[in-house]
C-alpha cells in the first residue's frame, strides 16, 4: 500500500451519534467504497478532505467500523481541527482515502471471544460482530466516561451479549479494573480469546491480566500517525523483544505478549 493507491471518494452520509459538552461530537461518516477486494475488522483508513488546507495536510487515521459492497462507515469523535473539519463534510463532498491499512483481529469462529472496548475503542468491534460467522460466541464489554449514546452500543447490544461500566468518578476505575480481571479470568478458563481496543492505560490493564491468567489476547493500538504507510515513522513503538515496530504497517493489532505498552 502506498499513497499512489489513494482514492477520491464521495461522502454518502454524515450521521450524528451523540454529543458531549466536554468531548465534542460523535458521528458516523459513510463513504463510497473504492474498488477493494475487501477489508477485515481491525484495519483502518487514512482520510482527508480533497481540498488542501494547512491543518489537513496529512490524513487522519480511523478504524473501519462497518460497510458493505458499496460503502464503508467510520466512527469519529470530533475533538480537533482536523476531525471537526471532517465532521463538517456534506453528502457529495470528496475526500481522499487510502486503505485498507494495517493488519486485523484474529477470527476463530468456534472460540469464545471477549471484546474489550475503552471508549471510542468500540469502533472496530461493530465490523467484527457484523463479519463474524458465529456472533453467538462473542461478548462485548465497554468501559466509558461519556454518555452511552455517544457510542454505537445499542446497535451492538442487539447482536451480542454486552455489558458496560461508566467511569464517572475515581472510585469507578477500581470497579472497571476488577471487572476486567474477572472477565479475562473467565475467558482464560474457557480457553477463549480476548481482543481489546482503547486508550493505553486500558490496554495495559488488559495486557497485565492476560499475562497473569494465561489467556491469548490481542490489542489494537491507537498511536498517532501521519502517513499510514510506514514513511513518516511517527507511530513507532517496541515489540516484546524491544525492537522498533511501526504501528501502521506491522499493527495496529498486536498479540498482547509481544508489544510494549
Amino acid at each position: 500500500m502506498s499513497l499512489r493507491n489513494c482514492s477520491s471518494v464521495k461522502v454518502l452520509k454524515v450521521s450524528p451519534v451523540g454529543q458531549s459538552k466536554t468531548a465534542g461530537e460523535f458521528f458516523e461518516l459513510t463513504l463510497e467504497r473504492p474498488d477493494w477486494d475487501g477489508w477485515k475488522p481491525g484495519q483502518f483508513v487514512m482520510i482527508r478532505p480533497s481540498a488542501w488546507e494547512l491543518d489537513m495536510l496529512w490524513g487522519r487515521p480511523f478504524s473501519l467500523c462497518s460497510g458493505d459492497d458499496a460503502s464503508v462507515t467510520l466512527f469519529i469523535q470530533a475533538v480537533g481541527r482536523g476531525t471537526r473539519r471532517i465532521a463538517a463534510l456534506k453528502p457529495g463532498d470528496s475526500v481522499a482515502m487510502w486503505g485498507p491499512l494495517g493488519n486485523y483481529f484474529a477470527v476463530e469462529p468456534d472460540t469464545p471471544t471477549l471484546l474489550l472496548a475503552g471508549g471510542i475503542g468500540i469502533a472496530p468491534f461493530r465490523g467484527y460482530v457484523e463479519q463474524h460467522p458465529q456472533p453467538g460466541n462473542l461478548a462485548l464489554f465497554l468501559a466509558h466516561r461519556l454518555p452511552l449514546d455517544c457510542y454505537p452500543y445499542a446497535l451492538l447490544s442487539r447482536a451480542v451479549d454486552c455489558r458496560c461500566m461508566l467511569e464517572a468518578k475515581p472510585s469507578d476505575l477500581d470497579c472497571i479494573i476488577e471487572a476486567l480481571r474477572g472477565l479475562i479470568e473467565e475467558y482464560a478458563d474457557k480457553g477463549g480469546l480476548v481482543l481489546a481496543c482503547g486508550p493505553t492505560p486500558f490496554m495495559r490493564t488488559v495486557q497485565r491480566f492476560a499475562g497473569e491468567y494465561g489467556v491469548r489476547a490481542q490489542v489494537s493500538l491507537e498511536n498517532r500517525m501521519a502517513c499510514g504507510v510506514g514513511a513518516c515513522l511517527g507511530c513507532v513503538t517496541r515489540n516484546g523483544e524491544g525492537h522498533h515496530v511501526q504501528v501502521c504497517t506491522q499493527g495496529p493489532v498486536f498479540w498482547a505478549d509481544n508489544v510494549e505498552l
